[in-house]
């Protein structure tokens, strides 16, 4: 029941009964991207509440194997990773650590995701402001326990169930440009997909 939020530990005096804190709805969804502004803001305020984020960035990060096979980029080349904790009113709902190949924004206004006049935009929008195209994006979505990191930055117990989201952003012409690891927190966030159908 500590996994599912139900109960809290606290260090040398005892299990209780958590704070009932409501579930935040995540939609993944095509939707979200906007012509302007955050898909997260956007999401937030669908469900009226108020999203921010904060965010620490690191160029010239030599890509991991599992990152490099995602990006499709050889193990060591250079990355821009940026570290998210994502808030709604104030509160930690989700983490991503996002990955960009290097040599695709170097030198350019978007090299940093949240600097620059198109800091905050998001991926679709900052990849435009330098003519590629976004196609589609993919996502591997899987249940795990958090880690003792994950569970400090959430405010959730470690070993509290998260589903995990690998997510690749894909340019038109087929190449990955991005790629994250989102994790939400159960007991704190619902996801749900919007898929869209297309009528022949």
């Amino acid at each position: 029941m500590i996994s599912q939020g139900v109960l809290e530990g606290r260090a040398g005096s005892g299990t209780y009964v958590a704070e009932p804190r409501q579930r935040v709805r995540v939609v993944r969804s095509s939707a979200r991207e906007q012509p302007e502004g955050s898909p997260f803001r956007a999401d937030m305020k669908a469900v009226g509440r108020q999203g921010d984020w904060e965010s620490r960035t690191d160029a010239k990060v030599p890509a991991p194997a599992e990152i490099a096979a995602r990006l499709g980029i050889a193990e060591g080349e250079l990355c821009v990773r940026t570290a998210y904790e994502f808030l709604a009113d104030g509160r930690p709902v989700q983490l991503s650590t996002s990955w960009e190949p290097y040599d695709l924004t170097a030198g350019s206004l978007v090299v940093l995701p949240e600097g620059g006049p198109h800091a905050g935009a998001g991926v679709v929008n900052r990849m435009a402001a330098i003519g590629i195209t976004v196609s589609h994006a993919v996502e591997q979505p899987e249940p795990r326990q958090a880690t003792a990191e994950e569970a400090s930055l959430l405010g959730i117990q470690k070993a509290a169930l998260v589903t995990h989201i690998r997510r690749t952003y894909y340019s038109d012409q087929g190449r990955p440009i991005e790629t994250a690891d989102i994790v939400v927190p159960a007991a704190h966030c619902e996801i749900v997909y919007e898929i869209p159908i297309s009528r022949a």
